[in-house]
């Protein structure tokens, strides 16, 4: 007579143990703190940071130009006579105020 050949129950808990770890771990490795998304979210985050890096950069040598322009050693004429102007409020003789 032949018998049929069932696996143990320890072997059908081994693999359903080995399973399940490997599913953890390929969801940790996916979601986790230092998973797939989270790399993906971490390198959007630096490109949108270094394009607000270089908006201020842009802005910071732009303030430094105005700043020369208006030093004692460079002095920008038509830049002092807009500024002055624009803090003052006033306007030339020859120029027309549109609102």
């Amino acid at each position: 007579m032949s018998r049929s050949h069932r696996p143990g129950l320890g072997a059908v808990f081994f693999f359903s143990v080995a399973f399940m770890l490997g599913v953890y771990f390929t969801f940790a490795a996916v979601q986790g703190d230092y998973g797939l998304f989270r790399r993906v979210e971490i390198s959007a985050e630096r490109d949108a940071l270094s394009r607000d890096l270089a908006a201020l950069k842009a802005e910071i040598a732009e303030m430094e130009n105005l700043t020369r322009r208006l030093s004692d050693n460079y002095l920008d004429l038509d830049l002092l006579d807009q500024q002055a102007r624009s803090v003052l409020g006033m306007i030339r003789a020859d120029e027309i105020v549109i609102r």
